[in-house]
């Protein structure tokens, strides 16, 4: 059996696009398997503040460009597909997606993660009518309005500030007593005089007519429920990472998030496999982590592959 490419990476945010351009720099043949649109989160980004080299705030949108033509400059191909499996026969890694199946002497898994719901009356009913995921995305419908966000971690702190540019209306809860952000982002969320914050608070129950107009909020130290009027809410309470692909596959191995384990090299439980971004299990998800593990896990990759060849370096 023969291998349609050296590398094979499956998701093209920026760990995906990261490992593409160390990949192919390094003379594989790559491709990547993206099933919506290059950028994953970091498209959901408005400024991106802390990236190395540049000291001025770049969008998520922007980088995500760059990361890509940079990939595509040093020779990835980039396809659009969904993958359903992952597995391995012999020394072959077949690859199967909605369009067609392909195989690879390598692969890596960098398929990020997707939001996580609040699980509450209302939160489906009104999605896309008040209720959002993305501050960048729907913000701006809701200008001058009272907006509630949902979540106590860097990714809605971060949000709550772009919406504190939108109104002065930002309520922002979190069912603890502190952030669990970073603390020069918890810091400027505090100080914001836009955004009114509620430390041990949970939302309950989403209600209106057509769109969002109430939500019901619990203050879980004081064992308090009370109703606010609001035109929307903002979740960001986390995410699930994307492993369908290989969930049943033996020799794979998950955290109690469900995020895939890896060595240091990147590597899971079956040798030539890789896992890199929001879906492999790390203490800190930021887009210069992502963009790191990618390069490891790519560089791991031709490592074997040589190994494969018999043209490791000793």
């Amino acid at each position: 059996m023969k291998a349609d490419r050296d590398l094979i990476i499956i998701g093209g945010g920026p760990a995906g696009l990261s490992a593409a351009q160390y990949g192919a720099r390094g003379n594989l043949s790559v491709l990547v398997i993206e099933e919506m649109a290059t950028g994953g989160q970091a498209l959901l980004i408005d400024d991106l503040e802390n990236y190395p080299g540049f000291p001025e705030p770049i969008k998520g949108f922007d980088i995500s460009q760059k990361m890509e033509q940079q990939a595509a400059n040093f020779g990835a191909e980039i396809t659009y597909a969904s993958v359903s499996s992952v597995k391995k026969e012999g020394d072959i890694f077949i690859v199967k997606t909605d369009r067609e199946e392909l195989k690879a002497l390598s692969v890596i898994i960098a398929t990020g993660a997707q939001h996580r719901n609040l699980e509450i009356p209302g939160e489906k009913e009104f999605t896309g009518r008040g209720v959002s995921y993305c501050a960048t995305c729907d913000g701006p419908f809701f200008k001058d309005q009272k907006m509630l966000v949902v979540g106590g971690g860097d990714a809605a702190c971060d949000e709550a500030m772009y919406l504190s540019n939108l109104t002065d209306k930002v309520i922002m809860i979190h069912r603890r007593d502190r952030f669990r952000a970073q603390k020069a982002l918890a810091e400027r969320v505090l100080k914001n005089p836009h955004i009114e914050v509620r430390f041990n608070h949970e939302i309950k129950e989403i209600t209106g007519s057509q769109k969002v107009e109430k939500v019901r909020l619990y203050k879980n130290n004081e064992d308090k429920e009370y109703e606010e009027d609001m035109a929307a809410v903002f979740v960001f309470i986390g995410s699930i990472p994307q492993v369908s692909m290989v969930s049943g596959v033996e020799g794979v191995k998950f955290d109690e998030s469900g995020s895939i384990i890896t060595d240091q090299r990147m590597e899971t439980g079956i040798k030539g496999l890789y896992a890199a971004g929001d879906v492999r299990s790390t203490p800190f998800r930021q887009v210069v982590v992502a963009a790191g593990e990618g390069a490891i896990a790519a560089h791991s990759a031709s490592q074997y592959i040589d190994e494969l060849r018999g043209q490791a370096y000793k």
